[in-house]
């Protein structure tokens, strides 16, 4: 029997259940999005079983409602191989009125869209890798949702007095968090108890993508020699604001002079297969007028993925640490995004014209917000803090608010807060 190990979007998804009749749950090949569906699912039917795959082909054009029929809720997994089921569900859905009746997951974007968007019918669940939260990881001493009940006062980032200290220790090192990285938060990855075989999976996942996927996701034909140096020029850029441009400039230096058309559509081609999940610019209002960057920063939904591009291993990791720095500020980026999506919120980049950053700004639903720099060390920590105190101060505060805290997160170590009031906090303790 397979092992399932706890998901943060279980509790999401029966919540979904309770109120859309239908959930998508959208997602990366591999990710765990059907073995979550699973667990709460009462039959299903999978689109690629290689026993079904045509005669279920031949349901979804002719009769789709006997796909549909079963105990609710019902999975249909890998729907997009058939793109009419989308309307098919909504349809039932329409009729019926009940809400949890299906899921639909899907680790790419379908070839044909549906008719119909699904609007007031679907709830959307995107699903990622999994965060070390959830592998275990993670000591999670430190709660994001905790750290957003505090507030931050005054440019120096001043504590209330009855403000709790945050406590917790990892003893997690950067040679941990290069193996982390090249492992990824795939399920099989983190369940096996081979590191070699752990370390494998995203190289296979690599061939899987560059072999057949890429071409499968739209239908057009494409090269997978194309696809693997395509892989690699965007790895070259992780966690950087580099513009396509960049992309081709990293290609043609390693002599693949391909065209700009050629490079978009195999970029275009990854966005809809989820291997790429690019971060969007926060546009706060200032007190000082500065040009804010609006391009978005370039990451892998895994950061295994940017690695195995690379060609990358944990002990070539840690001769690289200008690589390793970027690949373990993506592997915090999946992270912090799963756990603020876990609160309803979302996570984007600030980048002026000034040098004034912030790798990643935690957005709630709410307005609350939070500011947080990446460092691989302790040594960087202090540069750190002062540049999120001096984005702090620029803030309009009149219209933006207080920010909820400002922290600097870091591999191991202890948490703490600083007499500045800034948060320091591995990422090795955290958890949504």
């Amino acid at each position: 029997m397979k092992t399932y190990l706890p998901r943060i979007v279980d509790v999401d998804l029966t919540e979904r259940l309770t109120y859309a009749g239908a959930v998508a749950i959208r997602g990366l090949k591999w990710c765990g999005k059907t073995a979550t569906a699973e667990q709460q699912a009462k039959s299903a039917v999978f689109m690629q079983d290689p026993d079904e795959r045509d005669n279920n082909q031949i349901l979804a054009n002719t009769k789709p409602s006997l796909l549909l029929a079963g105990s609710k809720p019902r999975l249909i997994d890998e729907w997009q191989e058939a793109p009419q089921l989308w309307d098919a569900v909504r349809y039932a859905v329409d009729r019926s009125d009940e809400p949890g009746q299906f899921m639909l997951t899907g680790s790419a974007a379908p070839q044909e869209k549906p008719r119909h968007s699904g609007t007031g019918r679907f709830s959307f669940l995107d699903m990622r890798t999994m965060t070390l939260y959830e592998t275990g990881d993670s000591t999670a001493e430190v709660s994001l949702s905790t750290l957003f009940g505090r507030v931050c006062q005054g440019e120096d980032c001043t504590v209330s007095a009855d403000e709790e200290e945050i406590e917790g220790y990892s003893s997690k090192d950067i040679e941990n968090i290069a193996y982390l990285i090249c492992r990824g938060g795939w399920p099989r990855a983190v369940t096996t108890e081979s590191e070699r075989a752990s370390l494998r999976m995203a190289y296979d996942y690599l061939d899987a993508i560059a072999e057949e996927d890429i071409s499968r996701v739209d239908g057009v034909s494409r090269n997978s020699q194309y696809a693997r140096v395509i892989l690699q020029a965007y790895a070259r850029c992780s966690a950087t604001q580099a513009d396509m441009g960049t992309v081709r400039s990293n290609l043609k230096a390693r002599g693949s002079d391909l065209s700009k058309d050629t490079v978009h559509s195999y970029v275009g081609a990854l966005r809809n297969l989820y291997v790429i999940e690019d971060m969007p610019a926060w546009s706060p209002s200032l007190h000082a007028r500065s040009r804010i960057t609006t391009t978005p920063v370039r990451y892998f939904a895994d950061p295994s993925i940017a690695a195995a591009a690379l060609g990358a291993t944990p002990g070539l990791l840690l001769k690289d640490m200008s690589t390793c720095g970027l690949l373990f500020e993506s592997l915090c980026v999946r992270d912090l995004r799963v756990y603020a999506e876990a609160l309803g919120g979302q996570v984007m980049h600030y980048h002026d014209n000034t040098g004034l950053e912030a790798d990643a700004v935690v957005v709630l639903p709410d307005g609350r917000y939070a500011l947080c720099e990446v460092k691989m060390g302790a040594k960087f920590i202090e540069e750190g803090a002062c540049n999120l105190k001096k984005l702090a101060g620029k803030i309009d505060r009149g219209i933006m608010g207080e920010p909820s805290f400002l922290a600097v997160i870091t591999p191991g170590g202890y948490a703490y807060r600083r007499d500045d009031g800034v948060y320091v906090v591995p990422i090795t303790c955290l958890a949504p």
